[in-house]
Formats: C-alpha cells, sequence, structure tokens
C-alpha cells in the first residue's frame, strides 16, 4: 500500500521546494486524503495511458486521458485527452493495438507539455487506473525523465480490486477475464469502445464505483480498503 499516509508527508514537501517545475511543486504540494475516509468522499482521478509498448524504458506515451471523480459521481465536464509526439516512427504491431497513427500525431505536443497539464490534476487526489502498474512505472519514468523529480501518489488498481473479490470467494477466472471490459461486463457496465485514452479513463472510473459500491453496501468502506 502507497506510504504516504504515515511518513511520506515530509518528503513530499522537500521534492516541493527542491523542484524547479510549477506542476511538479504543486502536484507535491497538495495534502493527500487520510486512509481512513470513507471512500465517497475522497477526489480521484481515473487515468489511462497509450502507449507504444509495455516496457517504459523502451517505450513512449502516445496518449494520456483523465477524468476526475467527486466521491460517487464522474465528472465528465472535466475529462481530459493529450496526443504526444513519439521521438521515433509508429511501428505497425503498437498501431494496431492503440490505432494512434503517425497522422494523428502530426499536432501533438511533448511528453513535457502533457505532464504539465495532468500533473496539477492529480495533485491531491488518489489515482484509479486498470491495471495500474503500467501507468505507474511510465509516468514515474516520464517524470524522472521531464523533471528529474519521482513519481508516487495513492493508487487504485481495479484489475486488483477484482482479483481480490475472485480470491475471498475462491473463484478462478478465465482467460482474459480481468481486462477492463470483460470486468465491467460483471458489473452490467455499458461497453465502450476500447483503446482510446480517454475512454479508458472513464471506464475504469465508472467501474471502481461499481466495485466499491458492491463491497461496501450501504456502508461505504475506507479508502484504505481499496488502495493497492
Amino acid at each position: 500500500m502507497f506510504s504516504s499516509f504515515k511518513n511520506s508527508s515530509l518528503r513530499r514537501s522537500i521534492l516541493a521546494s527542491k523542484t524547479t517545475s510549477g506542476a511538479m511543486r504543486k502536484f507535491f504540494s497538495a495534502d493527500l486524503p487520510l486512509s481512513d475516509t470513507p471512500f465517497d468522499q475522497v477526489e480521484y482521478v481515473a487515468l489511462d495511458l497509450e502507449t507504444t509498448g509495455l516496457s517504459a524504458k523502451e517505450h513512449e506515451i502516445l496518449s494520456i486521458g483523465w477524468v476526475v471523480l467527486q466521491g460517487d459521481r464522474v465528472k465528465l465536464d472535466s475529462c481530459g485527452h493529450e496526443l504526444i509526439k513519439p521521438k521515433e516512427e509508429l511501428k505497425g504491431e503498437s498501431v494496431t493495438i492503440h490505432k494512434i497513427f503517425d497522422s494523428h500525431l502530426e499536432d501533438a505536443g511533448t511528453l513535457k507539455a502533457a505532464l504539465n497539464k495532468v500533473m496539477p490534476v492529480l495533485a491531491g487526489r488518489v489515482l484509479i487506473a486498470h491495471h495500474a502498474r503500467v501507468e505507474h512505472t511510465f509516468l514515474k519514468t516520464a517524470c524522472l525523465q521531464c523533471f528529474n523529480t519521482p513519481f508516487a501518489m495513492p493508487t487504485i488498481d481495479t484489475m486488483e480490486i477484482e482479483r481480490s473479490i475472485f480470491a475471498r470467494n475462491n473463484k478462478e477466472a478465465g482467460y482474459g477475464q480481468y481486462r477492463l471490459d470483460a470486468v465491467r461486463k460483471r458489473y452490467n457496465l455499458p461497453r465502450y469502445r476500447a483503446h482510446n485514452a480517454m475512454i479508458d479513463a472513464i471506464s475504469a472510473g465508472e467501474l471502481f464505483l461499481a466495485q466499491a459500491q458492491h463491497r461496501s453496501g450501504d456502508n461505504p468502506l475506507p479508502l484504505k480498503a481499496f488502495l493497492r
């Protein structure tokens, strides 16, 4: 579990004072929610990345999509989506998955410009992602590359929540049953077109609210019950 609730406030203050980036200063300076706060009284940012591959050391971020959640509401007017111009030409195998072509990226901005927009949105909130390890690894690498600062924040992984539900019920999931669209189907959520960062972010946000309500019932569980 993310340790910020116990001992990282001082470290974040030090990082805020050392960084030359206004976006990262705001990110590190914001107070984080307490872990025992009921989940429906916390602000979140559901986020998704489209990348050229799964290795943050070898591949690049092509787009970042996000949406803010306030308690149990998805704020669609808060949606953001940034395309990022890669350093290398796109290859066929990755294009097949993310459906982003070189022509889509002609007017795209830099990775640093995109981070300057998204980091203030993340400040003081909890990150939601499906298979969050991917988002965490790429954002960590990107922040070091662009600002020479680390990345860390409290995070909820909707895929891991589903794994824990299966484990508690002594069930085994078949192939593909932890995919975002497959999990959403089990909660009777509508099917959206996959592999668009903003749509996938909305999908993950909606899924978390369904999972949290399913686990909580009439008494909302605290935030710490869902943190990875």
